[in-house]
């Protein structure tokens, strides 16, 4: 079974979460919070592959990697 690779990363500019995947044509999606993030994704997944002529199983596997950079002052 095919795990769908999604690529989460902070804005910080934006301050928001944003979402895009090369498996899944068409995805793009911001949230305020990581876990929000998660529930828009889970809920566009099946629609995009479905609109893109992507067969997919009764269940679709994701795989969502987050990434974000922070700066801190030195001590």
């Amino acid at each position: 079974m095919k795990n769908y690779e999604i690529h989460a990363e902070w804005d910080t500019e934006a301050g928001v979460w944003i979402a895009t995947s090369e498996d899944v044509p068409g995805l793009c999606a911001q949230a305020d919070t990581f876990d929000d993030l998660v529930d828009i994704v889970t809920g566009l997944v099946p629609d995009l592959l479905a609109l893109n002529h992507i067969p997919a199983l009764l269940a679709v596997p994701i795989h969502i990697t987050a990434e974000r950079t922070v700066t801190v002052q030195a001590a």
